[in-house]
């Protein structure tokens, strides 16, 4: 006889007995009408049975009169399964409280985050999406719906012209679309361009104004190059104008230099976090270290492709040292030579192009290398020059 469903709910053991008048044991259990099933012989005057845990009980008259004994094999069934885990309902209370308080934070709004808007400040948004009750720590599920929400926040917001609300876990996004206003006319005077430096004209093109050079043309600074009339009126000259320019520069650089690098010792703490809040769990006490770098890495509980504001944090701390290197004349003449160009570009535009550079002077000195370098660069050279009117004109 197979066992069924029923008879896990209710609980079954599986006992072995042993003696002389087994099958006596089983005629007396076929007369009180105790079910059994699973009835195996074994070697040495032994059988193996399945039974109901409520006729388990009933069986022991009938042993003694047998003259059999018996031992518990297995345990199966809820009854048993209730009794374990009653015997660890610390843990189990423990448990379930966890998974309330997972599910109590995953159900509030942690973060808010403002996308699309230009004009309209942060601030405002924020204001006018906690009068429509989204702020942090707000229950999600308290929330109006998101068309409602959508809706009320583009008649507050003025200068919207449609506002959207999502939600991803317990991160709420406002979503600003900003009404496109007609542009406002620039307002301007009338000017020239003029030379920045001394130069040669390698380019010139005038897009609005008057010529007052032209190509191979050697200026000077503050000269002017494309002037600001045409015809009988006053414009705002507009054109393109590159020229070779000379730039001299100072260079010193030390051959040694200082860096700092890991020695390899860190200590780690450990940390749980609830949203923005963290209590340190392990790494209690000083570091020892003179000199240190601190990495932090979180590593938040999920449930599918949500992140819960729960987890774990470590916080590395990092012995750093100092260290100097030694480097040669040659690479301290190259790593000059480039720190010189990148203030070229940072200065006159990285659409500038280098034509030629050379070494005036070099000399090596109290553990530096000192060079004058003349670069040669084509560069724009254009620059306004307001038109200023005197009275009666």
């Amino acid at each position: 006889m197979k066992s069924s469903v029923l008879s896990r709910l209710r609980g079954s053991v599986t006992i072995v007995v042993r003696g002389q008048h087994l099958e006596k044991l089983i005629n007396e259990l076929a007369k009180e009408g105790i079910e059994i099933w699973n009835v195996r012989s074994l070697p040495e005057r032994k059988m193996e049975m399945d039974v109901h845990l409520d006729d388990y009980f009933s069986l022991r008259p009938l042993l003694k009169r047998t003259g059999c004994r018996m031992s518990v094999k297995h345990r199966i069934g809820m009854p048993f399964l209730l009794s374990r885990l009653w015997r660890r309902k610390i843990f189990i209370g423990g448990f379930a409280m966890f998974i309330a308080t997972v599910f109590a934070l995953s159900s509030l709004v942690w973060d808010i985050e403002v996308q699309g808007n230009d004009k309209i400040s942060t601030e405002d948004v924020l204001l006018a999406a906690r009068e429509e009750g989204i702020y942090p720590f707000q229950w999600i599920f308290r929330m109006p719906k998101q068309d409602k929400l959508s809706a009320e926040l583009t008649r507050k917001l003025a200068g919207t012209s449609w506002v959207g609300v999502s939600r991803s876990g317990t991160r709420i996004t406002i979503q600003v679309v900003e009404a496109t206003r007609p542009k406002e006319e620039e307002l301007y005077s009338p000017s020239h361009l003029i030379s920045n430096s001394d130069a040669i004209i390698t380019h010139i093109y005038a897009e609005r104004g008057q010529l007052e050079a032209k190509k191979h043309d050697r200026v000077r600074k503050g000269q002017v190059l494309i002037a600001g009339v045409q015809g009988d009126s006053y414009v705002v000259a507009k054109g393109e104008i590159r020229g070779i320019v000379w730039h001299e520069y100072n260079i010193e650089v030390p051959l040694v230099r200082k860096q700092n690098v890991y020695t390899g010792d860190k200590k780690v703490k450990g940390y749980l976090f609830f949203g923005q809040t963290a209590f340190q769990i392990t790494g209690y006490g000083s570091n020892g270290f003179a000199h240190f770098q601190t990495l932090t890495e979180l590593d938040p509980l999920t449930w599918r492709s949500l992140k819960l504001p729960i987890g774990w944090m470590s916080e590395k701390q990092l012995e750093t040292t100092e260290i100097q290197l030694k480097i040669s004349e040659k690479q301290a003449k190259e790593d000059g030579i480039q720190r010189a160009l990148r203030d070229v570009y940072a200065k006159h535009g990285v659409e500038s192009k280098i034509i030629s550079q050379k070494i005036l002077h070099e000399k090596s000195d109290n553990g530096k290398v000192y060079m004058k370098v003349l670069f040669e660069v084509e560069q724009n050279i254009a620059e306004e020059l307001p038109i200023v009117h005197e009275q009666g004109e």
